[in-house]
């Protein structure tokens, strides 16, 4: 597929009904273009399954939580609907987007309360996130921008207005020439990339950020697992950027980029080593089955 997102063959599942691609539209005035009251979640299907769908389903249903938006479906109800979303486009590997987000209703100010909520599953071909940095390591940027502490926003749901400082940071860091960019939290400390978590390797071991202020990813805790069951010591804790000039490897992880080795973060430089590469192309069995899963 290519072209716009909003003039493409196919179909969409929207409130319980199939519609044609080009017709899955909301008003002007629907409240979450105005005030981000929406939540989603990125899956991919692998040869007909999704990796960990229900666990992205309970994810999405969680974030409603987060945001005080009414759970419009049960996890049964939308892994059913993924499911028939995915056949009727006649995909079976594609990237999967569920959202749900607060319409267009009585209420057009702050709160929502007596607005309708929607929920939309769109799926589409996607190819590899970041390009061919699989093969050569990926060039970040370091963000201007901080992620939030948790007692400002809820840090853990799944949420498009907690995007917005991630897309600012993108676009800066497309801008140097680089694929993404590497975001600190609000202490200071390495977060995570603007869509995907980091990793880095010193000696046999791997260090990750802890996810205290931001999304603790599902391949991130994939990958977690997968390491551990190597016997690769896996250590979560903050770290300071200087630290980074230590590290001798470092990938991302997320639903889109997969695996992904990292070459250069700013001034610091890593090696797409044995270990980066071996568990991209573990993950990559793993999600197509011919991996046996935790």
């Amino acid at each position: 597929m290519a072209g716009a997102y909003d003039d493409r063959d196919g179909f969409i599942w929207l409130d319980g009904a199939f519609v044609p691609w080009r017709d899955a539209r909301v008003h002007v005035l629907t409240h979450a273009l105005h005030y981000a009251s929406s939540v989603f979640e990125g899956e991919r299907c692998y040869d007909g399954q999704i990796f960990r769908s229900r666990d992205h389903t309970e994810r999405l249903l969680k974030s409603c939580d987060y945001l005080d938006i009414p759970r419009p479906y049960g996890v049964d109800e939308i892994e059913a609907a993924k499911a028939a979303t995915l056949a009727k486009n006649g995909f079976t590997d594609a990237y999967v987007r569920p959202l749900v987000w607060r319409g267009s209703g009585p209420d057009m100010g702050v709160a929502s309360s007596r607005n309708p909520v929607h929920m939309a599953i769109a799926v589409w071909e996607w190819g590899a996130y970041y390009g061919d940095a699989k093969m050569k390591g990926a060039k970040l940027d370091i963000s201007t921008w901080k992620r939030p502490s948790p007692e400002t926003i809820p840090s853990f749901a799944k949420a498009a207005g907690l995007y917005m400082i991630c897309t600012m940071s993108k676009h800066a860091a497309e801008a140097k020439g680089c694929s993404d960019a590497i975001m600190m939290d609000y202490r200071g400390y390495v977060a995570e990339a603007t869509g995907a978590n980091v990793f880095f390797v010193k000696d046999g071991e791997v260090h990750t950020p802890l996810p205290d202020c931001f999304l603790n990813g599902i391949t991130r805790q994939t990958v977690v697992q997968m390491l551990k069951e190597r016997g690769v010591k896996v250590v979560e804790r903050h770290i300071e950027p200087q630290e980074m000039e230590g590290f001798e490897q470092c990938w991302l992880t997320g639903t889109a980029a997969e695996v992904t080795p990292v070459g250069q973060i700013g001034d610091y430089r890593f090696e797409v080593g044995a270990l980066t590469r071996s568990i991209a192309g573990d993950y990559e069995k793993l999600v197509r089955g011919k991996l046996a899963a935790a």
